[in-house]
């Protein structure tokens, strides 16, 4: 999480970024987006920018149109990552923001969807986020997960995970890097009760989910690869 990847090209944050809107669920100001009449919803985990991220926003409502109920909670309470706070550089920053409490908000976040009616939901997180949503599969509090270019998850998550796992990473991650992909694909390789997907995008770096320059048509369409993975992944795995 210290590798400076996790904080290359900090987006403009906008609250009112989306289509959708931003209510209170499980105790968190979450940008929702969709009906929960779906019956199927998904939590978008973000990196440490944070919940008002236009292209994680952007992909919510991707999700959406997809039949999902989106979420993306704000985890860290109002308080995202700044890169202009000289004072408070990432390694301090994440002390007051764990991964193990991003992981204990999320609970009561599932807990409000299944009580607006949602029967079944499944997570997404990146960089930060992965570490949450691996998480949740470790405890099967949710159906199936998304991976995406993660940050601090272990092969020892991976071994404990519970439920069906997409994991996309990049070649040019020095966070989690093709070699550490690798091995999380090797050990669930020997998981065959555990369905799984991995895959290593050529020429691109952490982030590049979203933190892509709109601008660069290759890293535009890098990114709707790794979006086109997540929702075939998810509208398999969560139903």
């Amino acid at each position: 999480m210290s590798g400076h990847q996790c904080t290359e090209n900090p987006p403009k944050l906008d609250p009112n970024s989306g289509s959708g809107h931003v209510e209170k669920l499980g105790g968190l100001d979450s940008y929702v987006s969709g009906s929960t009449d779906s019956k199927l919803a998904v939590v978008l985990v973000s990196h440490v920018f944070g919940y008002e991220t236009p292209q994680l926003r952007k992909l919510a409502d991707k999700v959406a149109e997809a039949g999902f109920y989106a979420v993306v909670p704000d985890f860290f309470h109002g308080d995202p990552y700044n890169p202009a706070n000289e004072d408070r550089p990432l390694p301090i920053w994440i002390k007051d923001h764990p991964q193990d409490k991003g992981f204990e908000d999320s609970k009561p976040v599932v807990d409000a969807l299944k009580n607006k009616g949602i029967t079944t939901v499944g997570a997404a997180g990146f960089c930060w986020g992965a570490k949450v949503a691996v998480e949740l599969a470790k405890q099967e509090l949710v159906k199936a997960v998304v991976l995406l270019h993660p940050s601090r998850v272990t092969v020892d998550d991976i071994k404990g995970v519970k439920v069906p796992i997409s994991v996309l990473g990049a070649e040019y991650d020095q966070v989690t890097p093709p070699e550490l992909v690798k091995q999380f694909q090797h050990v669930l390789a020997t998981k065959p009760e555990v369905k799984s997907f991995v895959k290593i995008f050529p020429r691109v770096k952490h982030g590049w989910t979203v933190r892509y320059n709109p601008n660069d048509p290759s890293e535009v369409k890098a990114a709707e690869e790794a979006h086109k993975d997540m929702l075939v992944w998810l509208t398999n795995h969560v139903k």
